[in-house]
């Protein structure tokens, strides 16, 4: 049985499969941005809008089930790499923030009656800043994976992110 045979079941269940879905059983007009099955909504409800592992950003749930599946982590290494996924999610939610803010900032200057240069220079240097923080948050995470992982395990995080499979 695959890993996830519940996850498919769970959510064919929640789309009222079993009692016929999709137009011509008078159920959701919608389609995923696949073009797979009618489903409901894109974006809310059990749909989201993806595949199975998408999870959007580099977040902690999916991504955290979609490793754990296909390194075969231990029970050990599940709780580690959760630390580490919260945390680099935490640091890309703070660098989201500091995007907004330096936007407004630029925008401000804009706005303004006269172009205030030393503004904008500062709103893109923090700009700049944060993306440092997230690179170097990054480097940091993916320096504990290594040290968390076993070579064959590490060899197959590697395959995942050079085809795309991952993206960090």
């Amino acid at each position: 049985m695959h890993p996830f045979a519940w996850w498919h079941a769970r959510s064919r269940a929640a789309c009222g499969e079993g009692a016929g879905c999709g137009p011509q059983f008078g159920g959701a007009q919608w389609r995923s941005h696949e073009g797979g099955d009618w489903h409901g909504p894109p974006f809310g409800g059990h749909g989201g809008g993806g595949g199975e592992f998408d999870g959007g950003g580099f977040g902690v749930r999916r991504p955290l089930r979609f490793l754990a599946y296909k390194l075969d982590l231990t029970e050990s290494q599940v709780t580690e790499l959760a630390a580490i996924l919260n945390e680099l999610k935490t640091e890309r939610a703070q660098a989201a923030v500091d995007n907004r803010r330096t936007t407004s900032a630029l925008a401000d200057s804009i706005a303004a009656e006269s172009f205030d240069e030393v503004r904008a220079k500062q709103a893109t240097a923090e700009r700049s800043k944060s993306n440092e923080r997230v690179q170097g948050a990054v480097a940091h995470a993916l320096g504990r994976m290594h040290a968390l992982l076993q070579a064959e395990q590490r060899a197959k995080l590697a395959y995942l992110l050079r085809t795309g499979a991952l993206s960090i």
